[in-house]
C-alpha cells in the first residue's frame, strides 16, 4: 500500500512539473493557471518574452496573465514589440501589470499594453521621451595624431561617427529622428491609456515620477504590489478560486547562464551601430553611437 501511495505521490509529481513548464500540453489542460511575464533589466532582445506571451496567448488553460516589470527602459523598436505583444495578448485575456522598484521609459511604453497598471507609491516610472547621445573622439585623435579619412555614398551615411564633429545639417537632421521616435511614444502612451495627446505631451519631457504621481496624472490605474496586482486582475478576470501560477520555465536557468545572456547581449548592442533607446537616467548615458 505504501508503495503504491509513493508511486502515485511521484506521478503527481511529474505531471505538476511537465505541466507547468508546458502549459499548451493534453496534461495541462484540467489545469487552469495564470501566467506571468517578467519583463526585466534593460529591454535588448525581446525574443524569448515575446515567444513566452505567445505561449500564453494560444493557451486555452490560461484564462489571465500578470505582467511583472522590473526595466529602467531600452531600444525603442524592442519596446515596441512587447508593447504589440501585450495588446495581442490583452484582446484574447486580461492582462494587468504590476510595477516592481522601476517601470520607466521603455518600461513604461510596455507597461500601456496591459488592461491595467498598479505601481508601488514608490516605484519609478515615467521618464517618458528618447535621447539620443553621441560620443566625439576627434580632438583626441588629433593629439595622438591619428587622421582617418572615409568615403561614403550619402551625405549622411557617417553622421554619428566618433572621429567626427556634427554639422548643424546632421544635427538637425538626427534630432528630426528623435522626435519623431518621440512622437510615436507619446502617441502609444495616449492610446494605451486612453488619455489626451496633449495631456501626455505636457508630461512627456523625460521627467521621472514615483508610482504615486502617476497614479495622479492617469498614467497608472492603482497602488499596491504584486499581490494587490494579483487580486485585480483575479476580479477582472471573474476568478474566485485559487489557480497556481506559471512563469517561462527559462527564468530556472543558472545564474551563470543569465550572466552570459546579459554578456552577449551587451556585445550585441554594443556592435550595433545605431542604439536610438528610450532614455532613462538609470540606463546607458547614451543612446546611438
Amino acid at each position: 500500500m505504501f508503495t503504491a501511495v509513493a508511486l502515485f505521490s511521484g506521478a503527481m509529481a511529474v505531471w505538476r512539473s511537465y505541466a507547468e513548464k508546458h502549459p499548451g500540453s493534453m496534461l495541462a489542460f484540467s489545469s487552469p493557471k495564470i501566467g506571468v511575464v517578467h519583463v526585466e533589466g534593460m529591454i535588448l532582445d525581446p525574443t524569448d518574452t515575446l515567444n513566452w506571451i505567445r505561449r500564453l496567448r494560444e493557451d486555452p488553460t490560461v484564462p489571465a496573465v500578470l505582467v511583472r516589470i522590473n526595466s529602467p527602459g531600452g531600444v525603442v523598436g524592442p519596446s515596441q514589440e512587447l508593447l504589440l505583444g501585450l495588446q495581442r495578448l490583452a484582446e484574447r485575456k486580461p492582462v494587468v501589470v504590476s510595477m516592481g522598484a522601476v517601470a520607466a521609459s521603455g518600461g513604461y511604453y510596455v507597461a500601456v499594453g496591459g488592461h491595467q497598471i498598479v505601481a508601488n507609491p514608490g516605484t519609478l516610472t515615467g521618464s517618458i521621451g528618447v535621447r539620443m547621445e553621441l560620443t566625439n573622439l576627434q580632438g583626441l585623435m588629433e593629439k595622438l595624431g591619428i587622421r582617418r579619412d572615409s568615403l561614403t555614398s550619402g551625405t549622411f551615411k557617417t553622421t554619428g561617427s566618433p572621429f567626427e564633429e556634427l554639422t548643424p545639417e546632421e544635427r538637425e537632421y538626427l534630432q528630426s529622428v528623435v522626435m519623431d521616435m518621440h512622437d510615436q511614444f507619446v502617441r502609444d502612451i495616449a492610446q494605451g491609456r486612453d488619455m489626451p495627446i496633449d495631456a501626455v505631451e505636457a508630461i512627456a519631457d523625460g521627467r521621472i515620477m514615483t508610482g504615486r504621481q502617476a497614479f495622479e496624472l492617469g498614467l497608472v490605474d492603482a497602488l499596491g504590489g504584486q499581490e494587490e496586482a494579483l487580486d485585480l486582475l483575479r476580479s477582472i478576470a471573474e476568478i474566485d478560486h485559487r489557480v497556481e501560477l506559471i512563469e517561462d520555465p527559462r527564468r530556472d536557468r543558472s545564474l551563470w547562464r543569465r550572466v552570459l545572456g546579459s554578456v552577449e547581449e551587451e556585445l550585441s548592442l554594443q556592435r550595433s551601430r545605431w542604439g536610438a533607446m528610450l532614455g532613462s537616467p538609470w540606463g546607458p548615458m547614451w543612446i546611438a553611437h
